[in-house]
């Protein structure tokens, strides 16, 4: 193996792709395997390149120098004999050719840097910034593809040049500068391939890379069981020793599977049924924008009227709580099944439809985090559709079954004023979402990460077994609450879901049409990408202004539970935490996409999620 040539960190001269333009950057990392070298230029932007196209800095200085040390009396002794009209014709005529030699070279390599800037438009997505500018409209600061327009823009100097040579007559030499053009074009094209090849692998691994990622796939379903066992016990102490397991054979039940799977193809009907309005999401990286279906919420209109009828039929919805373990199961072994389903077809897709953070070569990494982004089987997106519909209106279903539970156990005619306020903020919480559905097209686990483990377990298990802990936290352990108790627990999470909704309206609005009237009054600053970082409203408070509204909410979850145990502010514990890395990551991912601008944003903005604190 080669020994690389330059260290992390140093200033060197890296060669623009496709050009023969040196700009001054920073080596950030070397792969060993592809031998490429991970630049950062001063805007932010950072490419991979080969080691011949980067170059020390003193190298140019040197050849500076000499260029500078060369004799004037030789320069004007040469220009006095290309201008002598003393000399033979047959110089002459060599000067024409020599001057034809040079215009050619110089076509050649106008279209080699007109060529290569092409495709990095189509790699690299231009913003509608540079669209607004070829049209003559004001800067924007959302990014959109803009690649008919360079098309068109890049092919103006061609048509120039094809003027200037039919004017020499330069075309005996056709054929063979035809092929060199073909051979140029193909080069330049290698090359672009290449890079993009070597930028979409996932350099930097999270959740503590293969082994963390490893072991997460059990500790995370034995985390739930834990819970919902300890929910089960007389004195639900995390300070005690763990209840024993029940028997396997008790753990799963056919019927309660049957009924998962019911569950879950239903949902997929009402997604799939032709009602509500069709939108595109944001551009992927080769620019083409995906179609979404909206209609969450009135899927959640229909479960409602089904789930209103099974009651009037007398169904004892409270068989939720009764085999709330199995369903547990179910869902889990549901989670694994689909995530095994879903990298095996991730196996056959193309490099551009590969999720950028799930493509490091590691089976158990990729497998875990996701390795395509937006698996579909036709129209049917199968990670948006289970982002919002089986886990999170499941979640509902499963607080009214225990709130039913609740009323039969402890023979009540009326649920408790706790039970009552749980399964009121949740809801509020969940038609929130299916309301706004369109918002989360935006968010990251759309548009960065991939459909693995972690968005199966987490959207089919996760969110409607853990979230509901507090209502089964309730059904065996009634806490008792005054009216101002429940009013100021009312307030506190009305402050949350304030903070929490405005914020991202702020943010959705902005990024869907910044040239809104309506969002005059916000302020902002440019990025290289061709979008703008919000530097007032919310988002001039605190960097994630969503995320504090949340955790003020997942607080007012657990309240009404009392605090006699820990275990109902485990959800509020976990939030924290989860935000606390879901922001880590967004600081990361933002500073690589913004570069400088990112770094003024942090010294305008610079708490992260509580104000004065962090």
């Amino acid at each position: 193996m080669p020994n690389r040539r330059f260290a992390d960190g140093e200033v060197v001269m890296g060669r623009w792709p496709g050009s023969v333009l040196y700009y001054e950057v920073q080596v950030t990392s070397y792969d060993d395997v592809s031998h490429l070298y991970t630049v950062k230029y001063k805007d932010g932007t950072e490419l991979a390149l080969k080691e011949s196209d980067i170059r020390s800095q003193s190298s140019f200085k040197h050849r500076k120098s000499q260029s500078s040390s060369s004799s004037p009396s030789r320069r004007s002794t040469s220009r006095s004999r290309s201008r002598s009209p003393g000399r033979p014709a047959k110089g002459r005529r060599r000067s024409s050719s020599q001057s034809r030699e040079h215009k050619d070279d110089k076509k050649k390599t106008i279209q080699e840097t007109n060529l290569a800037l092409l495709v990095l438009g189509f790699l690299f997505k231009p913003s509608e910034n540079n669209t607004r500018r070829y049209n003559g409209e004001p800067d924007s600061t959302e990014g959109n593809d803009t690649s008919c327009i360079i098309l068109e823009q890049k092919l103006k100097p061609d048509l120039e040049i094809e003027r200037v040579l039919e004017h020499y007559s330069l075309r005996p030499r056709k054929e063979e500068k035809k092929k060199e053009e073909i051979y140029s074009e193909k080069k330049v094209f290698e090359s672009i391939k290449t890079i993009e090849k070597a930028s979409s692998k996932t350099k930097e691994l999270e959740f503590g890379g293969r082994i963390g990622t490893f072991m997460l796939i059990f500790f995370l379903p034995a985390t739930v069981f834990y819970l919902l066992l300890m929910c089960k016990q007389e004195d639900p102490s995390l300070m005690n020793f763990p209840p024993p397991l029940p028997a396997l054979e008790s753990l799963w039940e056919a019927r309660v599977f049957g009924v998962f799977l019911l569950w879950f193809f239903l949902q997929a009907l009402f997604y799939l049924l032709p009602i509500g309005k069709v939108v595109e999401g944001l551009p992927l990286s080769n620019g083409r924008k995906l179609q979404y279906r909206i209609n969450g919420f009135y899927a959640f209109i229909l479960t409602a009227a089904a789930i209103g009828t099974l009651l009037y039929f007398q169904f004892e919805l409270h068989y939720l709580y009764d085999h709330f373990m199995q369903f547990a199961v179910s869902a889990a072994a549901f989670s694994m099944g689909l995530s095994i389903y879903l990298y095996i077809r991730s196996l056959k897709a193309s490099e551009e439809e590969l999720a950028p953070g799930g493509n490091s070569g590691y089976f158990v990494y990729d497998f875990f985090t996701g390795h395509e982004l937006n698996p579909r089987i036709g129209s049917f997106d199968l990670k948006y559709f289970c982002e919002l519909r089986p886990g999170l209106i499941g979640w509902i279903v499963i607080n009214l079954a225990m709130l039913l539970a609740e009323m039969k156990i402890h023979n009540q005619s009326m649920p408790s004023l706790s039970m009552i306020l749980v399964n009121s903020f949740q809801l509020l919480y969940v038609v929130d979402a299916l309301w706004n559905e369109e918002a989360i097209l935006t968010t990251m686990d759309i548009t960065h990460d991939g459909f693995g483990f972690m968005l199966a377990f987490g959207d089919l298990m996760w969110v409607p077994f853990v979230y509901s802990l507090q209502a089964f936290y309730l059904v065996g352990h009634p806490t008792a609450i005054s009216w101002p108790v429940a009013a100021a627990i009312t307030v506190l999470n009305c402050i949350g879901y304030y903070i929490f909704r405005s914020a991202n309206s702020q943010k959705n609005n902005f990024r869907r049409n910044p040239a809104d009237p309506k969002l005059a009054y916000l302020k902002f600053i440019p990025t290289a990408t061709g979008k703008g970082l919000l530097v007032t409203g919310w988002w001039g408070f605190v960097r994630h202004p969503n995320y504090l509204g949340d955790i003020i909410m997942a607080l007012a979850w657990s309240l009404p539970c009392g605090f006699n145990h820990i275990l109902p502010y485990f959800y509020v514990i976990y939030f924290i935490c989860l935000l606390v890395h879901r922001e880590a990551r967004d600081e990361h991912h933002c500073k690589q996409k913004y570069g400088l601008a990112w770094e003024r944003y942090c010294q305008r903005v610079p708490y992260r999620i509580f104000p004065y604190i962090y």
